[in-house]
């Protein structure tokens, strides 16, 4: 009997040390990890900002072209981008405005639906002045967006497909 328990004893000794090696061996992997992750890229504001600008652009000329279902993907750009920035720019106190700009994303969302240029344009002006609204709001007036006077792209055309 004294023999089994001491093995028993043993066995459990020896589990235990083996168990830390393991755990040692699982965090040493995880600290890896987050090591990689802390490094990896992760794109500031300033181009997620960027890439809205664009898609603004786009969603002008799609809207004046009548091109309604290339103005239902840039608006779907734009809201993709938007959700990015609140999942990623967390540390960021400007994030908590980005809101401000749901009435307007939501009247052109009505009038593309509506194929209706006159409500696209009012919820364009409206959706640019609530853009540069947030930007006063946090300090960045100095980032004053406009409606477009010119393409941003020279090679894609904004009529619709034939």
């Amino acid at each position: 009997m004294k023999t089994i328990l001491i093995f028993a004893a043993f066995i459990m000794i020896t589990s235990c040390g083996r168990q830390s090696a393991d755990t040692q061996k699982l965090q040493s992997q995880v600290d890896s990890l987050q090591i990689r992750l802390n490094d990896a890229y992760k794109p500031g504001l300033g181009e997620f900002m960027t890439g809205i600008q664009l898609h603004h652009a786009k969603l002008w000329f799609a809207g004046m072209n009548n091109n309604w279902k290339m103005a239902d993907f840039e608006m779907h750009e734009i809201g993709e981008t938007l959700d990015d920035i609140k999942k990623y720019c967390t540390d960021r106190p400007e994030v908590k405005s980005i809101g401000m700009i749901n009435p307007a994303i939501n009247s052109i969302n009505q009038a593309i639906k509506q194929k209706d240029i006159q409500l696209f344009k009012k919820g364009f002006v409206d959706l640019t002045n609530n853009c540069n609204n947030c930007h006063k709001s946090n300090q960045h007036e100095f980032n004053e967006i406009i409606i477009p006077t010119a393409s941003p792209v020279v090679n894609q055309d904004f009529k619709p497909a034939k």
